[in-house]
């Protein structure tokens, strides 16, 4: 019987081997290269984040190579790739103008911790309650707000402290522009354009990559005399404590709840898209925003930018092939073992052409998808009054309206009945459907009734789950005076709330 007994335990050692060895051959064949994929990707990305924030550039390192680590293990999403992200650079920017750099990594830890809180309350799944409406709209006027400032950038100027300076501010930059930085920068916005149509071959290298690489030795080689960035040393040089803000601490709390929330919502989004492009394990959303939230931590404590998850380098890391969170961790490894030793190499790069990286991500941001579907269900007044109070007010503000109007919205369709009178072989129909018809209705309701030609046989047809008193009184007054001038009335339809009984009898 122990024989039998130790044979079982050689079988099952035997199978967690194998098991294990199949796991490294996966790891091998297909995170390791995906992996080098998103690396690639997330570099000029990071780099081009930091200068819209404002920021210090190699904030933006940081906080790829923690995003990519600590969310690589601890997040519930396994093909999620996390880093520094278009969609906070504006209230990052924001906060540094108000707060400065070392306050701003303080909220951003402490955005974390609250994150943290989120994810351990386990209502990570309550942020999917808003509407994707807004969030579409929030992210085109941040991506319409990046292009307005990264347009003065590209053209050899600096961006204005908001949206409205940048925008009147332009025709004047355009006239003073700086020739070989707008050469450079458009260089990058037509490789980048013109990428999506090269071979599928040539469309494995990423898009970012082959247009910064060019465009910088275009501008070594060239004699350009154009701006480039200015690292100020490697990755570990930029560590950093956070500081304490010095006084307005509601203001540094609204920014703490600013960038908790948006991290967040961006991140479960982003993995609710991921989960839609691929057949393996489904994401954690609790565990997910755990992750987020120990990211910001560790990236604020030492001098990053937020981290979030990303849509672009994950759908890249999809794409390219990944099957487990091996390769999310391996991108991190890759930013830190590539910026360490080869910084210099980075500041070759002219800001201009960062800038023309950044208008087509900002202009990516808004999706004709998003208002075609918008306009199709009845919210783009949602839409275009978000967009424009994120690019013209703020972000937080632009989002709140955004909501209260989706609300309010909602509300007035789901009390506001569909009425219509026409035609019908044996005489006239009136149609009342939706899911209420209450007093708000009335208007509508009896002009529709009022419209009925008299002593004709009319069947009323109510399809609603709730006819409150005003309603039922309106419909019952129009049949008794109908009928009582000679017409015929027949009214059909059951409800599950209501007065509709009284009206049938």
């Amino acid at each position: 019987m122990q024989h039998i007994e130790q044979l079982g335990d050689q079988d099952s050692q035997r199978g967690d081997q194998d098991s294990r060895k199949e796991r490294i051959r996966s790891v091998i064949r297909h995170d390791l290269p995906a992996s080098i994929v998103v690396f690639l990707v997330a570099l000029p990305l990071s780099l081009g984040i930091a200068i819209a924030s404002n920021a210090p550039v190699l904030a933006g390192l940081i906080a790829a190579i923690v995003g990519g680590i600590i969310v690589g293990f601890i997040g519930g999403s396994p093909l999620q790739v996390s880093g520094p992200a278009a969609g906070l650079t504006v209230v990052v920017a924001d906060l540094i103008s108000d707060f400065g750099w070392g306050a701003t990594c303080l909220i951003t830890a402490s955005a974390g911790v609250l994150q943290v809180l989120l994810g351990l309350s386990r209502v990570a799944r309550a942020a999917l309650a808003i509407s994707p409406v807004v969030v579409h709209a929030m992210l085109a006027g941040i991506g319409i707000t990046i292009a307005l400032q990264q347009a003065h950038v590209l053209l050899g100027g600096k961006s204005k402290s908001d949206a409205w300076h940048n925008l009147i501010g332009l025709p004047g930059q355009i006239v003073g522009a700086h020739r070989p930085g707008v050469i450079l920068g458009v260089l990058v916005i037509v490789i980048l354009v013109a990428w999506r149509w090269v071979p599928a071959r040539l469309r494995a290298v990423p898009g970012p990559l082959v247009a910064i690489v060019a465009v910088t030795l275009l501008s070594v080689v060239l004699p350009f005399h154009v701006r480039r960035i200015d690292l100020d040393g490697s990755p570990l040089d930029a560590l950093q404590l956070p500081d304490i803000p010095h006084g307005n601490w509601g203001a540094a709390a609204v920014g703490v709840i600013t960038v908790a929330l948006i991290a967040s919502v961006e991140s479960l989004l982003s993995a609710v898209s991921v989960d839609r492009m691929h057949h393996g394990p489904r994401t954690d959303f609790n565990r997910e925003l755990i992750g987020q939230g120990t990211a910001n931590v560790v990236s604020g404590a030492v001098g990053g930018l937020p981290v979030t998850g990303v849509i672009v380098r994950s759908s890249t890391n999809v794409n390219a092939g990944a099957k487990s969170r091996a390769s999310s961790i391996m991108h991190g490894v890759w930013v830190l073992l590539f910026t360490v030793p080869f910084a210099e190499l980075v500041e070759e790069i002219p800001t201009a052409a960062l800038a023309g990286l950044l208008i087509v991500i900002g202009v990516q941001l808004l999706k004709p998808a998003h208002i075609e579907t918008a306009s199709k269900h009845g919210d783009l007044a949602v839409y275009v009054v978000t967009a424009a109070c994120v690019i013209f007010l703020n972000l937080l503000h632009g989002v709140l309206i955004g909501l209260a109007l989706a609300i309010a919205l909602t509300g007035w369709r789901v009390i506001r009945a569909k009425v219509e009178a026409k035609p019908a072989d044996d005489g006239w129909r009136v149609a009342i459907a939706g899911p209420a018809c209450t007093f708000l209705t009335l208007p509508r309701l009896t002009r529709v009734l009022a419209s009925v030609p008299a002593g004709k046989v009319v069947t009323v047809q109510v399809s609603v789950n709730y006819l409150d008193h005003a309603a039922h009184q309106a419909i019952a007054d129009w049949q008794r005076q109908y009928e009582a001038a000679g017409g015929t009335v027949r009214l059909q339809g059951t409800l599950e709330a209501g007065h509709l009984g009284a009206v049938l009898t």
